[in-house]
């Protein structure tokens, strides 16, 4: 299935290259939500809240009213993953937060698992050169992806593997790490990190993988099928 992805900063949707430099900006907030309208799944990113700099709680929450959105960016506490499912997000997706001291927080991820569901948490394992990197991908921890998978398990749904060293670069994912991580654990997986191509998405889903594109798309390069209400 492919995942349409929305990233916001400062009230635009945006598209960065390594989660770093500007490469696409557009204000037509309700036009890619009607070519966004009618798939199973969109992925909302509030990156202002993710870096710590503000949010923008008010777009997300009309962004969530039209298309079923899982919402992700600061979600640091069970507050917060409250607050992002009363808003309208269908899951909400944990990243820094559940890792603390270099490990993985399994007091932190069992206590929301605990109060919201399972079935509505999505963890983002961000990798980088094989190992987690959180902190807007500039820590890298001394964990390795699939350890982290393997741990988290329990606690979570589906998985968002986001391949870092592809993010960005339309050159394609890495494939068979990927597959390491499908392999790693019974939950759902999605990826994202450099896809680009339909060809692409229909060989992740041959592999039972979800995939998640936002700058093939926004540049033109990836043609999104219509999809029916």
């Amino acid at each position: 299935m492919l995942i349409p992805s929305i990233d916001l900063q400062r009230g635009r949707i945006v598209q960065l290259v390594q989660g770093e430099r500007l490469a696409v900006e557009s204000t037509d907030v309700e036009g890619w939500i009607a070519r966004f309208r009618g798939h199973r799944a969109i992925q909302l990113i509030d990156l202002d809240a993710a870096k710590g700099e503000g949010s923008n709680d008010p777009l997300v929450a009309r962004i969530c009213a039209q298309v079923p959105c899982r919402v992700g960016g600061g979600i640091r506490s069970l507050e917060r993953a409250r607050e992002v499912l009363d808003r309208g997000a269908t899951h909400v997706i944990l990243g820094s937060a559940l890792f603390v001291d270099g490990a993985v927080d399994v007091r932190f991820a069992s206590a929301i698992a605990a109060a919201v569901g399972p079935e509505r948490l999505i963890a983002a394992v961000d990798s980088r050169g094989g190992r987690i990197a959180i902190h807007g991908w500039r820590t890298v921890l001394n964990i390795s992806t699939l350890d982290a998978v393997r741990e988290l398990q329990p606690f979570v749904s589906e998985f968002l593997y986001t391949h870092v060293d592809r993010e960005g670069l339309m050159a394609g994912t890495d494939i068979p790490a990927v597959l390491a991580v499908r392999n790693a654990t019974t939950r759902r997986v999605t990826a994202a990190g450099g896809i680009t191509t339909n060809d692409e998405v229909e060989l992740l889903e041959g592999l039972g993988v979800d995939a998640v594109v936002g700058m093939a798309i926004y540049t033109g390069r990836m043609r999104v099928p219509d999809v029916a209400d």
